[in-house]
C-alpha cells in the first residue's frame, strides 16, 4: 500500500507545508510546500446543497464598452489595445519586456494562492536574484512555482503587452547567450544542431517507419479528445483531428477576467476541460461550463472557496476532480487546500466532495488526479484515494509509515510519487499502483537525493527531475526517465539540458503539469529552446524533436517551427502530434498535426492576424496558459486572475473555431 504517516501539526499560512525530517540548514532549495495544518474553520465541509448553489453568472461576452473579439470586424475598433504595426523597414522581433511569450507580472500571496513562510527550524527563504531560484512575489513573500530563468515562471499572469515598436529581442524567457545563438545560427544552415551532447538530425528514415503506438488502453478521453492536458501520452487509436476545407479560425467567444477581491493581488483559475459540447473554466470560487461553439453559459457550480488545482484527465462519462478551499479565504485566515470534488461537467453538478486527515488533522492537498474508477490526492502528508462512482474511501496516509505518497499521475494507469528517508537522505520511489487498492504493482528507486519528480506520462510511464538541480534555467528538467511499467526496471534515462529543451514540470506541487512535450508512439516528443532562424536577422525559431523511449536516442525526426514561430507539443492525437505555434508579430497562431511517422506537419487552424486579436492570444503563452484543441475548436485560458491595472483588457479565456 502507497500509504504516508502522519504530520505534526502545523499552522496554516500563506507558505507551503514544511517538509517532514527536515534538517536545520539544508542547502538552497525550492519553495516548500504549503502548510498541511489548516485553521479551524478550514475542517468545516460544505453540504453538496450549498456548495452546488449557483453564484451569479460571469458573462461570457465584455461588459457594455469591453471589446468583443469575436464581433469586431476591423482591428482596433472595440479591440483592446495592440502594438502598433512596425514599420516596413523595422525587421520583426519579439516585444520587449522580461520575456517573449512569458509571464511578467509576479503574484503575491493572496486569495487562493498559497505564499512563503521561512525554511525550516526557521531558515529564511532563497535570497531574490538566486540563478534558478524562485523571485519574490509582492509584500517580500515568494510566489509558488515562481521560476528564476531570467523572467517569472510559468504558471504566472501575465500582464498586458503595451504598444511598442518592433526591436531585437532583450534575451526573452527562454535562456540563448550570444556564443550559443551564433553557433546555432550556422548549425542551422546544415541542418544539425548540436548543444550539450544532443544531436538533431534533420532526418531518420528508418525510424520513420516505427508508428505503432504503445502506450495507453485504446479507449480515449474526452479532454481534448485523447491525453488531454499539457504533456498528454498516446490514447492509442486512429488519429481524430482533420483539416477542415478552409483553415482560417474567428473567435468564438471571450470571458474576461474576473474582478479579484479587495486587498489581494492573485487569484488561482486552473482548470479547463472539454466535453463534446460543454467547455469548462475554473473562475472565482466557481466552474463555468460554456457552450463550446457559442460561449453562452450554460451552467455554473458555485465553490465554498477557490480552486488550488484541478487534473486534466476526464473520464468517459465527463467527470472530472479538482482541490478547493473549504471556506472563502482571508489575509487573516488563509485557508487550505482541503477539499477533493468530483465534478460531472455535462450537468455542471458535483457529485461528491470529501476530505482525508493525517492524524486528526484534514489534509492540505497539493496536487489531484484520477485512473479507472479511482480520485486520487497527495500531499507532503501523504496521499488519499476516493471511488468515483461512490466517493468511498479507498485508502489514507498510515501514521506509522516512513514513507508519503506525495502526489499521482494518472490517466491509463495510477502511478505514485512516493517519498522515503530524511531530507539529506531523501530517495523517490515510482510506483505503479493498483488504483482500487493501492497495492503496489511494480517499483522504481531513483537516485538519492533526487528531492522532486514530475509524471509526464503514466503508460508508457516516464517521469521527470531535475537531478542535482542541474537544469540551471528552472524549468524542473534535467533528464527524464523511462521507467517499465511491469518491472519497475530502467528502460533508458535521457538527459534534456535546460539550454537545449524548452519543456517545463511543476514537479514541486502538481506533478502532472508538464508543458512543451508529450509522449506517444513510445517516443518522447519534446520542443527546442528557441534559437536565431535562418532567415531574417533578429528572427527567433525552434523545432520539435523525437526521443526513443526503448534507447533514449533520437529518432532523427524533427519537425521545424519556421521563422519566427515558436513550436509547442500539446498531446497526442492516436499516433500523430498535435501542436500549437505561437505566431511572429505580424501573423496568427496555427494549430497543426504532426505526422508520428514522417513528421510531415498539416495545419488545422490559423488564426486571425490582426493586432487586436493577436494582443489577446499572445498572453496566452503555451507555457503558463491552458490550451485545449479539439474537432476545430481551440480554447486557450489563463490559469490566474491578477489586480493588475492597464487600459488594455484582460480576458481570462479566448476561444476560437474553423467552419
Amino acid at each position: 500500500m502507497s500509504q504516508p504517516p502522519s504530520q505534526p501539526p502545523q499552522q496554516p499560512g500563506f507558505g507551503p507545508p514544511q517538509e517532514p525530517s527536515q534538517p536545520p540548514a539544508p542547502p538552497a532549495q525550492p519553495p516548500q510546500e504549503p502548510a498541511d495544518q489548516p485553521s479551524p474553520q478550514s475542517s468545516a465541509q460544505p453540504s453538496p446543497q450549498s456548495s452546488a448553489q449557483a453564484s451569479p453568472s460571469q458573462p461570457s461576452q465584455p461588459p457594455a464598452g469591453g471589446p468583443d473579439l469575436s464581433k469586431a470586424p476591423q482591428p482596433g475598433y472595440g479591440y483592446p489595445q495592440a502594438p502598433g504595426t512596425p514599420p516596413p523597414s523595422a525587421p520583426p522581433a519579439a516585444p520587449q519586456g522580461p520575456g517573449y511569450g512569458y509571464p511578467q507580472q509576479p503574484p503575491a500571496a493572496g486569495y487562493g494562492y498559497p505564499g512563503q513562510q521561512p525554511g525550516p527550524y526557521g531558515q529564511q527563504p532563497q535570497q531574490p536574484g538566486a540563478y534558478g531560484h524562485p523571485q519574490p512575489g509582492a509584500y517580500g513573500q515568494q510566489a509558488y512555482g515562481q521560476q528564476a530563468y531570467g523572467q517569472q515562471g510559468y504558471g504566472y499572469p501575465q500582464p498586458p503587452t503595451m504598444p511598442m515598436q518592433p526591436q531585437p529581442p532583450q534575451g526573452g524567457g527562454r535562456k540563448v547567450n550570444a556564443q550559443l545563438a551564433i553557433i546555432v545560427s550556422a548549425v542551422v544552415a546544415i541542418a544539425l544542431i548540436v548543444g550539450g551532447g544532443v544531436w538533431y538530425a534533420s532526418s531518420g528514415k528508418d525510424d520513420d517507419k516505427k508508428t505503432t503506438a504503445n502506450g495507453g488502453d485504446g479507449k480515449e478521453e474526452k479532454n481534448g479528445e485523447g491525453g488531454g492536458g499539457s504533456g498528454g501520452s498516446s490514447s492509442g487509436g486512429a488519429a481524430r483531428e482533420k483539416a477542415p476545407a478552409d483553415t482560417s479560425s474567428k473567435v468564438l467567444f471571450q470571458v474576461p477576467a474576473p474582478k479579484v477581491p479587495e486587498g489581494v493581488s492573485t487569484v488561482t483559475t486552473s482548470g479547463s476541460w472539454l466535453t463534446d459540447t460543454v467547455y469548462a473554466k475554473s473562475g472565482l470560487a466557481e466552474v463555468v461550463g460554456y457552450d463550446r461553439a457559442k460561449g453562452t453559459e450554460k451552467w455554473t457550480l458555485a465553490l465554498p472557496g477557490p480552486v488550488c488545482s484541478a487534473t486534466a484527465h476526464v473520464t468517459g462519462d465527463n467527470k472530472t476532480a479538482i482541490v478547493h478551499k473549504a471556506q472563502m479565504p482571508t489575509k487573516e485566515n488563509p485557508q487550505s487546500c482541503t477539499q477533493v470534488t468530483l465534478i460531472d461537467l455535462e450537468a455542471g453538478k458535483q457529485l461528491w466532495s470529501k476530505n482525508a486527515k493525517s492524524g486528526t488533522m484534514p489534509i492540505n492537498f497539493n496536487n489531484v488526479t484520477l485512473s479507472g474508477p479511482t480520485v486520487a490526492a497527495g500531499s507532503t502528508s501523504g496521499g488519499a484515494a476516493w471511488d468515483i462512482a461512490t466517493g468511498k474511501q479507498l485508502w489514507a496516509p498510515k501514521t506509522s509509515d516512513a514513507c508519503f505518497d506525495s502526489g499521482y499521475g494518472g490517466g491509463a494507469k495510477l502511478v505514485a510519487v512516493r517519498k522515503c528517508g530524511s531530507y539529506d537522505q531523501r530517495q523517490l520511489h515510482i510506483q505503479t499502483v493498483d488504483p482500487k487498492t493501492g497495492n503496489v504493482i511494480s517499483e522504481y528507486k531513483m537516485d538519492e537525493g533526487i528531492e522532486y519528480a514530475a509524471v509526464v506520462s503514466t503508460d508508457p510511464l516516464v517521469v521527470a527531475a531535475d537531478v542535482g538541480d542541474s537544469a540551471g534555467d528552472g524549468s524542473g528538467i534535467s533528464d527524464f526517465f523511462s521507467i517499465d511499467n511491469k518491472t519497475g526496471k530502467l528502460r533508458t534515462r535521457i538527459s534534456a539540458p535546460g539550454e537545449d529543451f524548452a519543456a517545463r514540470c511543476d514537479a514541486i506541487y502538481k506533478l502532472e503539469d508538464c508543458t512543451a512535450l508529450t509522449v506517444g508512439n513510445d517516443r518522447l516528443y519534446i520542443a527546442t529552446e528557441e534559437h536565431e532562424g535562418g532567415g531574417e536577422s533578429y528572427v527567433q525559431t525552434n523545432e520539435i524533436v523525437a526521443f526513443d523511449l526503448a534507447t533514449g536516442k533520437q529518432t532523427g525526426q524533427r519537425a521545424d517551427a519556421g521563422d519566427g514561430y515558436d513550436l509547442v507539443p500539446l498531446r497526442m492525437d492516436g499516433g500523430n502530434v498535435i501542436a500549437y505555434k505561437r505566431p511572429p508579430y505580424d501573423k496568427g497562431g496555427q494549430i497543426v498535426s504532426i505526422d508520428g511517422g514522417t513528421f510531415k506537419q498539416t495545419v488545422l487552424m490559423e488564426n486571425p492576424a490582426t493586432d487586436a486579436v493577436r494582443s489577446v492570444e499572445t498572453r496566452m503563452s503555451p507555457t503558463s496558459a491552458e490550451i485545449l484543441y479539439s474537432q476545430g475548436g481551440l480554447y486557450m485560458s489563463k490559469v490566474f486572475a491578477s489586480d493588475f491595472t492597464t487600459k488594455d483588457k484582460e480576458y481570462l479565456v479566448i476561444a476560437f473555431g474553423t467552419g
